[in-house]
């Protein structure tokens, strides 16, 4: 299975939200990582065919999506970023109406909601309102109706928004569980989602593709930029607000400050222990 992206874009008149984005895609799990307004959800948008196009083209196997229609649709399980869930239905009824939206046959239905309920941890509570459910619980069950019909392109927008870290781990380990035999493409801005499930990383900004590689290849990219400053914490606060980026982590010996940049001011100490969280700071708004 291969999804080609080439030279995707869209634009707002002279607004350009995405701009010829060129990707290739197969079989894995790939973290979709930019802030608010890089042009996630424009993309995924586009590449699930909600949205029409400026220019650019999306090829499933070869074949151009608009050509395919429902054939393509049925391929895609989609989670969007703004929970769209009836509180009125129970888990059981929901996944039932949205196998019946995708043509499926009642029997499989049936037995695909079980057994995707029971993958997410809610097969015994299935008869209960979505009202009654938490955040994450919500999350669990649209994650399991997108994977009705066992689509062979996941697309998940944001989907710990709002998660207590309790449920977005367990989230996230179930996200993790799905992507050896499928495409999963997770959008998000928490760079915890995807540091240990994502096989490569999109990361975009303003419309454009920065950097496509693996979580490995990016750190090792900025191997010797990123440095500490300790001191208190307003000595890190005044530094953080003079130097524009980083972050004031608490330690238990205090405070430091953690920056990524080609030239780390003075005073401030290397170190090896690089994360993604790091190359996300490296790469952030303003530089090239």
């Amino acid at each position: 299975m291969s999804l080609e992206i080439k030279n995707l874009t869209k634009k707002y008149g002279e607004f350009t939200a995405l701009d010829n984005v060129t990707l290739s895609l197969g079989k894995r799990i790939y973290g979709l990582l930019g802030a608010n307004g890089a042009g996630k959800s424009t993309f995924l948008n586009l590449i699930t065919d909600n949205l029409k196009r400026t220019g650019g083209q999306v090829l499933y196997n070869g074949r151009e999506i608009l050509g395919m229609g429902a054939e393509y649709r049925r391929k895609v399980g989609y989670t969007p970023q703004l929970q769209g869930i009836y509180e009125d239905f129970t888990a059981g009824q929901f996944m039932r109406y949205i196998g019946a939206l995708k043509g499926m046959k009642g029997r499989e239905i049936k037995r695909q909601s079980g057994e995707l309920l029971e993958l997410v941890g809610l097969l015994k509570v299935s008869h209960k309102k979505l009202e009654s459910f938490s955040g994450g619980m919500r999350q669990r069950t649209l994650l399991a109706a997108a994977m009705l019909d066992d689509p062979e392109i996941l697309i998940l927008d944001e989907p710990t928004a709002g998660l207590d870290p309790e449920e977005r781990i367990r989230l996230r380990n179930h996200i993790a569980s799905l992507g050896s035999d499928r495409t999963v493409i997770l959008a998000t801005h928490v760079v915890d989602d995807i540091e240990c499930i994502a096989d490569k990383v999109i990361l975009l900004r303003r419309g454009s593709v920065l950097r496509f590689d693996t979580p490995g290849g990016l750190m090792e990219e900025i191997s010797g930029k990123v440095g500490e400053y300790k001191g208190s914490f307003e000595d890190t606060e005044r530094l953080r607000e003079k130097f524009g980026k980083g972050q004031t982590i608490r330690r238990k010996d205090g405070f430091i400050f953690r920056a990524a940049a080609d030239d780390l001011p003075e005073g401030f100490s290397p170190v090896t222990d690089i994360t993604l969280e790091d190359v996300y700071l490296y790469y952030g708004e303003g530089r090239k």
